[in-house]
């Protein structure tokens, strides 16, 4: 090979990134080894997501979506091309994040992972009576199915009472179903089509009448000049509403479904989802539903025990797929679990074992977090698998806070100094044995160790639970001390969410911070949710004697062009659509009107363009100064005011969440991960503030895994032994220096080991 040839062999073994300027990246570029682990680090904000998620992947799967014909590309999502000046020798990238899974309830990890498709394969050859092919198992296809609950395996009966109110005509709102006041367009649907007299009251109706709004199937009704399809309520409740997964619900229609309609098991396939034939058909003595609903490490045994010369190549992929799962720590899940019931951990290390069990080499993949809800002793199974990836010759890219993770990297690459607008530089790129030495903020924590409180405080009393039964819970009875910082712990699986999130979140005065998704759509902000958005209203008006309506994006000041969202979104019919910069605002959402009134030098596009730590340094006093304080106590000073919520991570909505709680005189604080997409600097932040809130009085309980926040526990609440129905159980209670002194448990190993290496 000549000296050329070897040069231009060794740029092809790099991705090269050139003035990567998106989001908050100050002009970077950096060269990434190919088929080999790169660990992105620093703090939340530093621009790791921007560089990894933002720039490479997703130029990667621009650039593949660009491959396919126009048609099929208005199907996909319109993806802009990052602001970078050059990416060289990108492979296909594969995103594995912690996005819930679809909210479809007919999905399940078994469907997820295409392990639930191998068994029916197998049912299908092995079965006896044999019954047909593999859709004969299939709760999906009309073949196998049970015919009274469609393969959902609950039927549900809708109250009509709670649906209408037959005291009222349908102009005075006799239906009571959210979206369907008096006026809206579904309303209309109704009240338009001709089969009723809007001013009757419904109890004077005809049975045909009756019949006609709640049954009518599905015809054309001519509204004014429009063609509109009328059929009955229940009809449309059925289909918008019940098909939809519960988890993935508005909570107001979560209230109105949970109010209106009685879910019940089926009682023609017991819950299973399958037809009786599927259910007759069985391999020693087992059928298929009884498989799915086995715990997985215990299918596993099941499958290993099959030895048929017929399925053999079967046999081995799905035991491949099976071991995946437990070997991630997901032994505890069964194949029947809907995949919306997953939390965003798990929810990740499920997609992983799709990949795992791929033939594709030479694949990029891009891992957000993927220890997130993992305990230490899952970590290094975690670890295991990142390097199996990358050793079938595929390039690993993973963001993560964990040191355990970052020691295993082949190379790192470090972003920082601070975040936002004092992020989105490098600060190293290396190996690990570089990054140690080097003086990052990242280098300097990476050795550091959260000490055992020199003195734990005494408890003010207890809140006791009692016989806990939610999942996997085995009777549980345990007091959760108040007035102390109280962590629960236990490997994934062992029960942890069950007994707090189960018994304790629904009591009064415990408020809940978790990282749901928060509804809001692209015009919800920081700015927005919290509610600080009033007071710097009324602060412009104030100083310019105008309304303070004028300075809301969604109200009279917003730009008429864009209705003050900033960007126009232009539907391009058979190609993909695209969102672009609105030209009459340019992007700042306000009339050129409203951007003339000042408030000390800034207008209010300029204030919403600011992060919550120069905010707080803008607004000197009053309401806006205190919710900003809180805002930036939690550790989202780089946040920008006017940042869309969509695009806040699990820990960061978590956080958000908990400012807002601050204001409310609560009594318990329920937090659950919130060490998650925290650098290892900040998680000091965030015992502090922990710390903030126990001696005001209140009582702290964090679901966690972060041995930092174990060590500066009052008291340690630890579930085990194992996962699934091997936890369950109470294993340990009592302060974290009686764990680490006597205790036997997984956690006690490792916090031993933790608080030994300080």
């Amino acid at each position: 090979m000549t000296a050329d040839q070897q040069t231009a062999a060794d740029h092809h073994n790099v991705i090269e990134v050139r003035g990567a300027r998106e989001n908050n990246l100050k002009d970077i570029s950096v060269d990434l080894p190919k088929r080999r682990l790169t660990v992105f680090t620093g703090v939340s904000g530093s621009g790791k997501s921007s560089l990894v998620f933002g720039t490479i992947a997703a130029e990667s799967q621009r650039l593949i979506n660009e491959t396919y014909a126009a048609f099929i590309q208005s199907f996909m999502p319109s993806m802009g091309r990052p602001d970078v000046d050059a990416l060289r020798n990108l492979s296909a990238a594969i995103v594995v994040d912690q996005e819930r899974m679809g909210t479809n309830s007919r999905s399940t990890v078994g469907t997820a992972t295409d392990a639930y498709t191998m068994l029916r394969i197998i049912f299908s050859r092995l079965g006896t009576p044999h019954i047909g092919t593999s859709t004969a198992f299939s709760f999906n296809s009309a073949e196998g199915m049970c015919s009274e609950c469609e393969g959902l395996g609950q039927v549900s009966k809708i109250d009509i009472d709670q649906v209408v109110d037959r005291e009222l005509s349908l102009n005075e709102g006799a239906i009571t179903v959210p979206g369907y006041a008096v006026d809206s367009w579904q309303w209309q649907v109704f009240a338009s089509s001709g089969f009723f007299d809007p001013d009757v009251k419904l109890k004077d109706y005809t049975p045909e009448q009756w019949e006609d709004l709640l049954h009518k199937p599905t015809c054309k009704v001519k509204i004014g000049t429009h063609n509109l399809t009328y059929d009955g309520l229940i009809n449309r409740i059925e289909r918008s509403y019940l098909s939809k997964d519960r988890e993935a619900m508005q909570s107001h229609i979560r209230a109105f479904v949970d109010r209106a309609v009685v879910f019940a098991t089926c009682p023609s396939c017991g819950g299973t989802r399958l037809s009786a034939a599927a259910l007759s058909s069985t391999i020693k003595d087992v059928n298929i539903a009884q498989c799915s609903a086995m715990q997985i490490s215990d299918l596993a045994e099941f499958i290993a025990a099959i030895d048929d010369e017929s399925v053999a190549p079967l046999l081995a992929t799905l035991r491949q797929t099976l071991d995946s799962l437990v070997e991630i720590g997901l032994g505890y899940l069964s194949l029947d679990r809907t995949s919306s019931s997953l939390s965003g951990g798990e929810a990740q290390r499920v997609k992983m074992v799709r990949h795992l069990g791929s033939s594709l080499t030479d694949v990029t993949y891009v891992f957000d977090e993927p220890t997130v809800g993992l305990h230490p002793h899952d970590i290094q199974r975690m670890n295991d698998l990142l390097l199996r990836l990358r050793d079938k010759g595929n390039t690993v890219l993973v963001v993560e806070h964990k040191p355990e993770v970052i020691v295993t990297a082949d190379h790192v690459v470090d972003l920082g100094p601070g975040a936002g607008s004092d992020g989105g530089e490098i600060c190293y790129v290396g190996d690990v044995a570089g990054l140690r030495a080097s003086d990052t903020l990242t280098g300097r924590h990476l050795e550091h160790r959260a000490g055992l409180r020199d003195e734990v405080r005494t408890p003010t009393g207890w809140i006791p639970i009692t016989g806990a039964t939610v999942h996997n819970l085995k009777n549980v009875s345990v007091d959760v001390p108040t007035g102390v910082l109280t962590v629960v712990t236990g490997v994934a699986g062992s029960g942890k969410s069950s007994l707090i999130h189960g018994h304790l979140s629904g009591r009064d005065g415990v408020v809940v911070a978790d990282q749901s998704p928060i509804r809001g759509s692209r015009r919800s902000n920081p700015a927005t949710y919290t509610g600080l958005l009033g007071p710097i209203r009324t602060a412009f008006a104030k100083a310019n004697g105008v309304k303070a309506a004028l300075f809301s994006a969604n109200s009279q000041g917003a730009c008429p062009k864009c209705n003050g969202i900033g960007l126009v979104y232009t539907d391009l019919a058979m190609m993909a659509g695209v969102a672009s910069v609105c030209e009459e605002c340019e992007g700042k959402r306000f009339t050129p009107e409203v951007l003339t009134y000042t408030l000390h030098g800034k207008n209010i596009s300029e204030v919403l363009g600011m992060s919550i730590a120069e905010a707080y340094d803008f607004f000197r006093s009053g309401q806006a100064r205190t919710i900003l304080g809180r805002l930036r106590d939690v550790g989202l000073g780089y946040l920008r005011l006017g940042q869309p919520l969509n695009t806040l991570s699990g820990g960061e909505r978590q956080r958000l969440k908990l400012a807002i709680h601050m204001a409310e005189k609560s009594s318990v604080y329920v937090l659950d991960e919130p060490t998650s997409g925290l650098h290892m600097a900040d998680v000091d932040k965030l015992l502090a503030l922990l710390d903030r809130l126990v001696d005001d009085g209140n009582t702290v309980v964090v679901i966690e895994h972060h041995q930092a926040v174990m060590a500066h526990a009052d008291w340690l609440i630890d579930l085990g032994p194992g996962g699934g129905h091997d936890g369950g159980e109470v294993v340990f209670t009592g302060t974290p220096a009686e764990l680490v002194e006597k205790a036997e448990t997984l956690t006690a190993r490792h916090l031993r080991e933790y608080v030994a290496h300080r």
